[in-house]
């Protein structure tokens, strides 16, 4: 039978230009616990969950962040996204893009490592109710990226193989979840890592935006 192309798109820096603010809520975050770290060195983990970001930093400054401290840091982090929300808008093209496949016929699911909270101010920036789209958070899954859970659960909830399922994303994090699941991995360069990183992760094509990829859609869907 012919293949039919599905499609899982993360939520920050995929479909929404919210990547830099999530930086700034968890650099405030730490800043208020008086964990001293560079943002860039944040940036280069948004994408995974917050409890393996925070763990991963944890080895990194070799600060021991204990189990109330990460939840307070995770609480911290919320509130300090939920106050940059008006800054969060729609990448180009976002909009157009889950019509475009929505019209064809082509099933679509967000995955993401946010939190529902965290999604609803996205899905807000996307003119989308929770509750009228397919989507995965990681509320709903045991863990988060890099490992394969949420890719997995999404295509469960399409009910389509995973194979058959592209994964849009904009950061190394999705691409090697992708692989884990099985799935093709598309790179956007709109989370800000760089079209050889996204490539080295698993990356079949890298586009700059969700626009650039509406606009070559056609090389990497199937036909419906």
């Amino acid at each position: 039978m012919r293949p039919h192309t599905s499609f899982i798109f993360d939520l920050d820096g995929t479909l929404t230009d919210s990547v830099y603010q999530n930086v700034a809520a968890w650099k405030e975050a730490l800043d208020a616990e008086r964990i001293p770290l560079a943002m860039w060195r944040v940036h280069r983990r948004i994408g995974m969950s917050g409890g393996l970001m925070l763990k991963s930093l944890s080895r990194e400054t070799g600060l021991d962040i204990s189990e109330p401290q990460a939840r307070r840091l995770e609480d911290l982090h919320a509130e300090a996204y939920a106050r940059l929300q008006g800054q969060i808008i729609a990448l180009p093209g976002a909009l157009q893009l889950l019509e475009t496949l929505s019209e064809a016929g082509l099933n679509w699911c967000i995955a993401t490592s946010g939190g529902v909270d965290t999604a609803k101010i996205n899905l807000k920036a996307l003119q989308l109710d929770i509750e009228q789209v397919n989507i995965i958070t990681r509320d709903d899954v045991k863990y988060g990226k890099p490992d394969p859970d949420l890719f997995l659960a999404a295509a469960e909830r399409m009910q389509v193989p995973i194979d058959e399922c592209l994964v849009i994303g904009d950061a190394v994090w999705d691409m090697l979840a992708a692989r884990r699941a099985k799935a093709t991995g598309i790179g956007l360069l709109s989370g800000g890592y760089d079209i050889g990183e996204l490539e080295r992760a698993g990356a079949l094509r890298v586009y700059e935006d969700p626009l650039d990829m509406l606009q070559h859609l056609d090389e990497i869907a199937s036909r419906p």
